[in-house]
């Protein structure tokens, strides 16, 4: 059994380091910056390794002070043991805890330093070297319940940096840092693209109960984020290749399908019983095509339903791991069965099968993003993944990937960001009267923007000034305006699509934005001047009245005689009738000698034609005859 165990394992890694020599391997440490802002000595930027554990501040920065234990300085065991506390005080900024590399693994050392009230941790390297990332332990059951409750982020330090920060500590400087993760994730646009690199295989251990986990939480998140066009999401699958010299193997013929090109390591590690390497490469297989079907049916989120559904429906302790579950799980999905097994191909054919050919160049490095080593993996806009593998964490990596303010409402939740609009306005502009702001909550914090209302684009800085501005603008709070009503009339300032913005109405002065002030026009005489006239000020007008039976005539300013505008009414009226009329005789008169005349021209031309032939018409027959009798 042990001699069978070794050539397994042997195996394994002669399949791991072939992949890895083909594809010239190369692991990208994943970077956050780390600022140092006091004391003024060692004030500088440096490079941080993002551990692969904890929940790091994806889009976000955090502040703090430094501190160095005077015991355990490996934190490899409680603080609580020691009696100390890294709690900070009310109104205090959080406490980073620096510790030494060494003696015990990462994630517990971090673990340590959280349960005694750190915000974040720091790692100092014990050697010089380039930054390495801080991962998880291998399948250790011992420490799987710590590390999934690990919610503070962690960074590995060079030694050098480590060096410089103890110095100012134990000199008596108060060390202020600046952890900042805002660039750690490309933010190019509105759409992130994220990878997922998975397996199917549901025994193997701690990760995969982990990964399992996750894609059952973050499903809802994920269909949410395509559905609405704000993601493009793409599964992967790890799988290894036999070395050639072992193709015909017991081993290989068990892990791999198409003669060792496509391989998996046995899910319970014995190759005499239960399911075999080649059963995950399959189910692989099949949820790539299950991806690419849905895809092309403009369903790509299917693929989470499928997933879930067959861990729930098909599980391998269970022996319901087949094909048959898995036929009945796309079926309930509406998905066609037969493009999925053309797509799948022929696992015992000796030749390449396209669709795991592309997963093995995926794992290959590109660009910013190294080699696919560690499963799972999730790469958010072509930059690998560091931290806990858990739905809040993960959102917010996704949601950091998007230019600030293109981010959809589900990155604006409260279990994922602050809104930082809900504290003093987030010092932007506001108008409270008309519940209008220009302050717009983001992932990343908030930006001060002049809003857009119906149609009217505000302008201004949005910190102290925005106006409406444009056509329309007067709809939106008068344009800013002076404006008023009484007794039923309303006034107003603004002025639509002129230079001029706010100019107080006819009646009124004023500077036409805080105040217009009724214009007096009898006290100033402006107006009904004239002998004969009675003024009354009215608000915004006036009202002017004639002595006697005189009649007032407003755009000339005068009295006249009632009745000899009768008079005058009169003789308009009759002069419009005779006019009338004399059109009317004139009329007929024209329309008698046109008739006439056409029919003195038609008996003319009758009598005319009877002896000799016109231009309109054709020979007159000649009914006499000259011959003789």
């Amino acid at each position: 059994m042990e001699l069978r165990t070794f050539h397994h394992h042997l195996l394994q890694g002669f399949m791991l380091l072939s992949l890895i020599s083909n594809c010239y391997a190369r692991f990208v440490v994943e970077k956050n910056s780390l600022t140092v802002t006091s004391p003024e000595k060692i004030k500088g930027t440096h490079d941080s390794a993002i551990g692969n554990f904890g929940i790091p501040q994806y889009g976000g920065s955090m502040a703090g002070v430094v501190v160095y234990p005077k015991e355990n300085q490996k934190a490899c065991k409680s603080f609580d043991d020691f009696g100390i506390s890294f709690k900070s005080k009310p109104g205090s900024l959080p406490t980073f805890v620096l510790v030494d590399r060494g003696d015990c693994f990462f994630a517990l050392k971090v673990w340590n330093v959280q349960q005694a009230g750190a915000s974040a941790v720091l790692v100092a390297d014990d050697i010089e070297e380039a930054l390495i990332t801080m991962d998880n332990p291998e399948e250790d059951s011992s420490s799987a319940k710590y590390i999934e409750n690990i919610t503070i982020p962690s960074a590995l330090i060079e030694k050098t940096f480590g060096e410089t920060l103890k110095k100012a500590i134990s000199g008596g400087d108060m060390v202020n840092v600046n952890l900042d993760w805002r660039e750690a994730v490309p933010h190019p646009d509105d759409r992130v693209e994220y990878e997922l690199w998975t397996n199917s295989n549901d025994e193997c251990g701690v990760k995969c109960d982990m990964l399992m986990a996750f894609v059952k939480d973050f499903k809802g998140a994920a269909q949410i984020l395509e559905k609405g066009g704000y993601s493009q999401f793409t599964p992967h699958y790890i799988t290894w290749y036999c070395p050639q010299a072992f193709t015909l193997s017991r081993q290989c013929k068990s892990q791999c399908i198409n003669r060792g090109r496509y391989c998996a390591p046995d899910p319970e590690q014995d190759f005499s019983s239960g399911y075999e390497g080649k059963d995950v490469v399959i189910e692989n297989l099949r949820q790539l095509c299950v991806f690419k079907v849905a895809n092309e049916t403009n369903r790509p989120w299917v693929w989470w339903d499928y997933v879930t559904d067959f861990q729930i429906r098909c599980p391998m302790k269970e022996k319901k791991y087949n094909k048959e579950c898995a036929d009945v799980v796309i079926k309930s999905l509406g998905l066609d069965a037969k493009k999925i097994e053309k797509c799948m191909g022929d696992p015992d054919a000796d030749m390449e099968n396209s669709v795991l050919k592309e997963e093995q160049d995926a794992q290959v490095g590109k660009g910013s993003r190294g080699d696919v080593t560690i499963l799972p993996t999730l790469v958010v806009n072509n930059r690998q993944y560091r931290g806990k593998l858990a739905k809040g964490a993960v959102l917010k990596a996704i949601c950091a990937g998007f230019e600030e303010t293109t981010e959809p409402a589900v990155c604006l939740s409260g279990d994922v960001e602050t809104n930082e609009c809900l504290e003093n306005n987030g010092g932007c502009w506001q108008d409270k009267a008309a519940n209008l702001t220009a302050c717009r909550d983001t992932f990343r914090g908030r930006v001060c923007e002049c809003p857009l209302v119906d149609g009217v684009q505000f302008k201004g800085d949005g910190y102290s000034h925005c106006e409406p501005g444009g056509p329309g603008r007067c709809k939106i709070n008068n344009g800013g305006c002076w404006h008023e009503s009484q007794n039923g009339r309303a006034y107003s300032a603004c002025l639509d699509n002129r230079d001029v913005k706010c100019q107080c109405p006819p009646g009124f002065k004023g500077d036409g934005v805080k105040s217009c002030e009724d214009i007096d026009e009898c006290k100033e005489k402006r107006a009904c001047q004239c002998p004969e006239c009675s003024c009354k000020n009215t608000w915004g007008s006036y009202e002017c009245t004639c002595n006697g039976d005189l009649l007032y005539i407003r755009d000339h300013d005068t009295c006249i005689s009632k009745s000899g505008t009768e008079v005058r009414s009169a003789w308009a009226a009759m002069s419009v009738i005779l006019i009338g009329l004399a059109m009317a005789g004139g009329g007929a008169y024209l329309v008698y000698k046109y008739r006439l005349r056409s029919y003195m021209d038609s008996e003319i031309r009758a009598i005319m034609a009877q002896y000799m032939p016109l231009d309109s018409q054709g020979e007159v027959p000649n009914y006499v005859s000259n011959d003789r009798a």
